[in-house]
């Protein structure tokens, strides 16, 4: 019938596009925890090599701590019970690869220096991206949640590739921000 919901033809066209995993919500630590053991079978299933399910992997545990860590949305003229998610997390394969895409709420207050730090992480070669780290950790730039940039950091040395990612603002006091992880096959 036409209209009508259809689960299999939800799962059927996240299964044509190779989607391993399709998360929304508030994450906790069992929820993280559960995320990276399905995520850690489906890829022990594949026939992708080891060094890329690691990369994945770690690449992924970065994500969900930034997820976890970093998510937060101030109010404002937004309702608590609000529909918007804590966060969200995709991870994907294509015939290049895999796709670990992020998204969470940010204070708008913090997107200029987040899109500088990113900007800086993207403009650095495998070197660079050492260098940088290291610079982090022996000046003691932490952040008030720790880390100083450092996860970041490590989720394009460990990628190879740019970042990619967005800001959407939401209102004068939040926007939801975007990334995208590629990890080459």
């Amino acid at each position: 019938m036409k209209g009508e919901f259809d689960i299999f033809d939800i799962y059927h066209g996240l299964e044509r596009n190779n989607v391993m995993l399709l998360f929304k919500g508030e994450l906790t630590p069992d929820l993280i925890n559960s995320i990276l053991h399905i995520v850690e079978e489906k890829m022990n299933r594949s026939d992708t090599n080891l060094k890329i399910r690691k990369k994945v992997f770690n690449i992924l545990v970065e994500c969900l701590q930034n997820l976890y860590h970093h998510n937060q949305i101030k109010s404002s003229d937004i309702d608590a019970n609000s529909d918007f998610p804590a966060g969200m997390v995709m991870v994907a394969e294509d015939d290049d690869g895999y796709s670990i895409m992020t998204g969470n709420f940010i204070a708008s207050e913090v997107v200029s220096s987040l899109q500088k730090k990113l900007e800086e992480i993207n403009d650095l070669d495998r070197e660079g991206l050492k260098a940088l780290y290291s610079k982090i950790l022996d000046n003691g730039e932490m952040t008030k949640k720790g880390g100083g940039s450092l996860g970041l950091i490590e989720i394009a040395r460990k990628s190879g590739e740019k970042l990619e990612f967005g800001f959407a603002p939401l209102n004068n006091m939040n926007n939801f921000f975007s990334l995208n992880v590629k990890v080459n096959h």
